[in-house]
């Protein structure tokens, strides 16, 4: 577990500001959605942390550490899994682990089976459904030595059905380990269910316009989609993001 601090970053293309002076923090074990309008800029975020591109200006902070343009501090799974076609399933979720030396087939067997992957482990990803990838490049996040997880709309491709299946999955394998986790979704829903809290974005360029403390008890229950608290909350985050359109 890990706290990431994300300190007046400020990140422009060709002239136009992207992210201005965006400020938050993300605690140990905590699982916080980001939320804005198309373009506003959430996957150049996760694109700064991870160290792929530099800030203009501010910096990033991991444990006290400044990681501000560094690679390979935080595991990042972007919004298609990108596996290895020519890895099998347990090759493919060992390689982050593998590039710091410490491979464990052992481990990564027994995270598989809690994935509902048993027997898929010499599989090849084109033999797989699109959800089991998903649950394949989740495990390989687990795996990997670092603390910090971004997650890029991991689910978006996704059915309705296979996709609360995942929500429920990823809550399940998540509140096993408590990796602090950074989670960009559309989905208001997908936010509220999963996240302790959330961050919604304005564009043009991308500040944090609001937060909202989700106070919804863990473990969650699917049934909670159902009931009026959840609805007044779907009502109010999405009053503010129609603001913003």
């Amino acid at each position: 577990m890990s706290q990431l601090i994300v300190k007046n970053i400020t990140k422009s293309f060709n002239k136009k500001v992207v992210l201005e002076d965006l400020s938050f923090t993300i605690e140990d074990g905590e699982f916080v959605s980001l939320l804005g309008p198309s373009g506003s800029g959430k996957s150049t975020l996760f694109h700064l942390i991870g160290g792929m591109y530099s800030p203009d200006s501010g910096d990033f902070y991991l444990d006290g550490e400044k990681i501000t343009g560094k690679r390979g501090s935080i595991s990042y799974t972007p919004q298609s899994p990108s596996l290895f076609p020519w890895r099998t399933v347990i090759k493919n979720v060992v390689l982050g682990s593998e590039l710091y030396g410490k491979p464990d087939e052992q481990k990564a067997q027994t995270m598989l089976e809690k994935a509902g992957l048993a027997g898929y482990e010499h599989a090849y990803p084109h033999q797989l459904s699109g959800g089991m990838r998903q649950r394949v490049a989740f495990v390989r996040s687990l795996l990997s030595p670092q603390s910090f997880i971004c997650l890029d709309e991991p689910f978006s491709a996704l059915d309705e059905f296979t996709r609360l299946e995942m929500q429920k999955w990823l809550l399940d394998i998540w509140g096993q380990n408590r990796r602090s986790v950074l989670f960009v979704t559309h989905n208001i829903e997908e936010a509220i269910y999963l996240s302790d809290r959330i961050i919604v974005l304005s564009s043009n360029p991308a500040t944090v316009k609001r937060e909202f403390n989700i106070p919804f008890p863990r473990p969650r229950e699917e049934a909670m989609h159902l009931t009026e608290e959840f609805l007044r909350w779907k009502k109010e985050i999405y009053q503010e993001l129609r603001v913003l359109q």
